[in-house]
């Protein structure tokens, strides 16, 4: 089913619950496909989509002088579909999407707290993003707040309740949100008999930046920047997906070489972090060797990142247009020549991954998230395959250059952490094939288009598929080229949630292995 026929269905369901659909899709938008919807009809919108088996990908929210205008995305078949209502700035109320959707309750908390609009029925009126550092009545992303605003002085939270266990045996473990090593700081409230974990619940937002705000007025360039720093691991999919956006809206045609080189940037990032990924994940478990392993052939990795694209993490290596730098013949024989080694190696360690009884004993069966589990989150990238869920943008909605390759998208059924550390195993292989692909293909010609901003009012979204799964950034152009808003989705956001859900039912010890197996991303969830 192509994506006008399961959109022409869903648009004869939403005719038959009374819906009022005011407008088609919006050329600016594409590919995704735009709807307006009356107010009143959000909560119902979001019904009918839920019962026609779509994804719930996200929320946002703007304010347009007296107005907030609300977007929601819900995907089927890799296709995207934009609802979107306004609200006036005086009456800030609409239905929640929570009830049908869980995987929108901390976003619909977050454009709660950043805009103070009030989800009427949701299930969770607790702050998420704002924690107690702000007045009540403080909104950071209205136009009246400054920039400059100062928060209210540091003080211990006292109005946040956590989940609490009673009965015989059941006692709470709080953790964090600072931790013992140098990870960003995030709260979870372990609630256990003995040593097994009857609740967890998180509490994130430590690290919040305020990306949402310092975006506006900035130009397309600075966008870039500020886009790759949302997460520091994912700083290709996110400068691709913002500069994916705002090309979008300027109507700007990226020359066909630039767009190679940004895949094979966006190949190398998710092998370095599926290689951190899988030496974590042994050192969890206190396989020392094999995280050494891994970390050496990850540093060998970043190093070539170093000595032929600029940057370890490759932060501002996409532009506006195209990518910021061409690599010489030189360079790119070295890229090309890192692949061979890399798979030898790999063709040495991963039969000790599949056949160690120890590492067998801690990592299957544990941590196990349902494909249903999975579904109604809507995980994504390696937590969502692990469980079934057979969805990769690159295959499903394939973008340039992504388009003319053949993009093998592992998939597993067990949703333990051994499953999740086998599809980043299998991915790393996967993206070792397209490198040599896309290196021994790539095209002539330059590396950018000459940027020229759109008219106020022009807007984009880019869909990418991130190492940790689908991002979506959203760009609105305002006045003189500058930004009105930004919006990035990271796959964190959808992913985190299944930590709570796959950890009930096994012991305390084993929670450092279930969440780095999930991994989710501190930063590019604290906008």
């Amino acid at each position: 089913m192509n994506h006008f026929d399961w959109l022409s269905e869903l648009l004869a369901r939403y005719q038959d619950e009374h819906i009022l659909v005011r407008r088609g899709s919006a050329t600016q938008l594409a590919p995704a496909h735009l709807l307006e919807i009356d107010p009143e009809d959000w909560g119902r919108a979001a019904q009918v989509a839920a019962g026609y088996a779509c994804r719930w990908a996200g929320v946002w929210a703007e304010q347009r002088d007296e107005e907030f205008v609300i977007t929601a995305a819900v995907v089927r078949e890799g296709d995207h579909l934009l609802l979107r209502t306004q609200v006036p700035v005086s009456a800030p109320l609409l239905t929640s999407h929570t009830p049908y959707f869980p995987g929108a309750d901390r976003m619909e908390r977050h454009v709660q707290d950043m805009y103070g609009l009030v989800f009427s029925d949701h299930p969770d009126a607790r702050r998420w993003s704002r924690h107690n550092r702000w007045a009540p009545d403080s909104y950071p992303l209205r136009k009246a707040f400054a920039l400059d605003s100062m928060p209210l002085p540091a003080a211990p939270e006292q109005d946040y309740n956590f989940i609490q266990t009673q009965g015989a045996g059941a006692y709470e473990i709080p953790v964090g949100p600072v931790h013992a090593g140098i990870i960003e700081p995030g709260h979870f409230r372990f609630q256990a008999v003995g040593e097994t974990v009857l609740n967890l619940e998180e509490r994130l937002g430590y690290v919040h930046k305020g990306i949402e705000k310092i975006a506006e007025g900035r130009d397309a360039p600075g966008l870039a920047r500020l886009a790759g720093r949302v997460s520091g691991d994912s700083t290709v999919h996110h400068a691709w997906a913002a500069c994916m956006a705002m090309e979008r809206a300027a109507r700007i045609m990226v020359p066909p070489r630039a767009l190679a080189l940004r895949a094979v940037l966006a190949e190398r990032e998710r092998i370095a972090n599926h290689l951190g990924d899988i030496g974590a994940i042994c050192n969890d478990v206190a396989f020392a060797f094999m995280w050494q392993q891994f970390a050496r052939l990850r540093e060998l990795w970043l190093r070539d990142n170093a000595a032929c694209c600029g940057h370890r993490l490759l932060m501002d290596c996409i532009v506006p247009g195209g990518v910021a730098h061409d690599p010489d013949a030189a360079q790119l024989s070295h890229l090309r020549a890192a692949i061979d080694p890399l798979r030898r190696e790999l063709a040495t360690l991963y039969p000790i991954l599949d056949d160690h009884p120890s590492l067998e004993d801690r990592l299957a069966t544990t941590g196990v998230l349902s494909a249903e589990q999975a579904r109604r989150l809507g995980c994504l990238g390696y937590v969502g395959k692990a469980s079934g869920l057979d969805y990769d943008l690159r295959r499903d909605h394939p973008y340039a250059p992504y388009d003319r390759l053949h993009v093998h998208s592992p998939t597993f059924t067990a949703g333990d952490v051994e499953a999740r550390m086998q599809v980043r195993m299998q991915e790393i292989l996967d993206s070792l094939e397209l490198l040599v692909t896309l290196l021994d293909t790539l095209p002539d010609g330059p590396v950018s288009a000459p940027w020229q901003a759109p008219a106020a009012g022009g807007e984009g979204i880019g869909l990418v598929e991130g190492w940790r799964g689908e991002i979506i950034s959203y760009v609105r152009f305002g006045a003189d080229g500058r930004i009105a808003r930004y919006f990035p989705r990271d796959p964190s956001w959808l992913n985190w949630p299944a930590l709570e859900l796959l950890i009930h039912g096994n012991i305390v010890p084993d929670f450092p292995v279930c969440n780095k197996s999930v991994n989710g991303s501190y930063s590019g969830h604290d906008l």
